[in-house]
């Protein structure tokens, strides 16, 4: 993988805008850095990525979404944040910015059409985010979203921050994936600073990170069949996650492994009985899962929910960029843990599960998939962990540029920062799957019932958290 930054005018921005329309380049990010606009965008025929900036003219710039669609929220974001705006855009109503007044939602026409308004309070304890459907009867023909609920403005926090406060900023953006932001953040930082974490670190940056993993996907394979009213993969889910959750706790201290993960390195070794810990989980995991696992796939009121419902359309999951499980299980060969990968994933052997559907089923079962290579990684990293420091001491520094993904559980992390001549961070961006895949879940619900909106809300899982950060 090599990694490119250029600034270019109008005319090198336009060509890649046209390239994103044509599919020969895939959107990675689109933020502001005032008074310019980057964008990142990756060739995934040979892995490589490239940043352009452009310098707006009168706080403007050539709009991105009306060839490309997947720019759109983007481009209402950055003129909500940064009073950019993006000339020609299709549409400038505000998006993370909820001013008085009444909120344009886009319309439907058709007979016999009615609107049902859900949120942004929900029940139970979940994020908030609005959802408005359209339906015939109880046929959806259209959703539409509205977030920037938790808005917590953590870029505008960022800047002029130390180091040391930027990477607990970073680590809150989504608490699910604390893990996989704090490790982009890291390796923005050292690409930034010209340093690299010693081995041992490497090693277990990516064992928490598979334990996160591991936490969540189980989270969610129960919590996608208590949806469809099937409570006992809830509950039987819920203990594999709780155990993943101790198992964390008694290796470094803390359940979601928060703050561990620094520039530099990791602030905590692994305990030292942490292996044998492990490996009791794995045992247990390999006893149990397989169970579950046939118990998903036997029982017919089960698939009859999940199978065929809520699909995204391959070509969708490829114009968006999607990644993790939302891309995967829709034919999208793509984990930033392979391409552009970081390490210690290179000395590492996994497969990335691979689907067609795009439906219910399909994400549920390339999570189950992801599971069975997580405790693989797992093993082999505490078979080869290391033995040396954990932390290269961070010398002081000037301006510099970094720039990273990592692989979070729901699929990849974007951190691109700038440090200043002091060290401090002058500018950090920092993107979530999410963004690309919240679009998707629209499409998925098309044609389906509004009973399966929470099954097909609950397959995509996407962050709110991530999403308004």
């Amino acid at each position: 993988m090599t990694l490119s930054h250029e600034t270019v005018n109008v005319d090198g921005w336009l060509e890649a805008v046209d390239r994103l329309a044509n599919g020969s380049l895939t959107l990675l990010g689109l933020w502001a850095d005032p008074p310019g606009v980057k964008m990142a965008t990756l060739d995934e025929a040979i892995g490589d990525i490239s940043i352009i900036t452009y310098i707006t003219r009168h706080n403007q710039y050539p709009t991105v979404g009306v060839k490309h669609p997947p720019a759109i929220r983007l481009e209402r974001a950055i003129r909500d944040l940064h009073k950019l705006d993006a000339i020609g855009a299709s549409d400038t109503r505000p998006w993370l910015k909820h001013p008085d007044g009444v909120y344009e939602f886009l319309a439907a026409e058709g007979e016999a059409l009615h609107q049902i308004s859900v949120g942004p309070v929900h029940a139970g304890i979940i994020e908030p985010g609005h959802f408005r459907f359209t339906a015939n009867g109880e046929f959806l023909v259209r959703l539409e979203q509205r977030l920037g609920y938790v808005h917590k403005g953590i870029e505008a926090m960022m800047a002029d921050a130390p180091l040391d406060k930027a990477t607990k900023l970073a680590a809150r953006t989504s608490g699910d994936s604390t893990v996989a932001y704090g490790f982009a953040f890291a390796l923005a930082a050292e690409m930034a600073l010209k340093i690299a974490a010693p081995p041992r670190a490497i090693y277990l940056r990516a064992l928490m990170a598979e334990l996160e993993r591991l936490a969540n996907h189980f989270g969610d394979i129960g919590a996608i069949c208590n949806d469809a009213s099937f409570s006992l993969m809830h509950a039987q889910c819920g203990i594999l996650r709780e155990l993943t959750l101790r198992a964390a706790e008694a290796c470094f201290g803390h359940r979601l492994m928060m703050d561990l993960i620094v520039p530099g390195g990791v602030a905590r070794d692994i305990a030292g009985d942490g292996a044998t810990q492990l490996r009791t989980l794995l045992t247990e995991v390999r006893r149990v899962f397989p169970h579950l696992t046939a118990l998903y796939d036997n029982t017919a009121s089960l698939q009859d929910r999940t199978v065929t419902t809520g699909i995204v359309k391959p070509e969708y999951a490829r114009q968006f960029g999607a990644g993790g499980y939302v891309g995967r299980a829709s034919g999208r060969d793509f984990d930033a843990r392979r391409q552009p990968g970081y390490a210690p994933y290179d000395r590492l052997t996994f497969d990335v599960p691979l689907l067609t559907a795009g439906d219910v089923n399909a994400r549920v079962w390339i999570r189950i998939r992801e599971v069975e290579q997580s405790l693989g990684l797992i093993e082999q990293i505490i078979g080869s962990l290391p033995d040396g420091a954990i932390e290269t001491e961070l010398q002081a520094a000037g301006a510099g540029e970094g720039f990273a993904m990592t692989e979070a559980f729901r699929g990849d992390v974007l951190v691109w920062l700038r440090l200043d001549d002091n060290g401090r961070v002058a500018r950090c961006h920092l993107r979530d799957a999410s963004w690309f895949q919240w679009p998707l879940l629209e499409t998925a619900v098309e044609g389906n019932i509004v009973a399966d909106f929470p099954l097909c809300n609950k397959s995509f899982n996407c962050s709110y958290a991530g999403h308004d950060a």
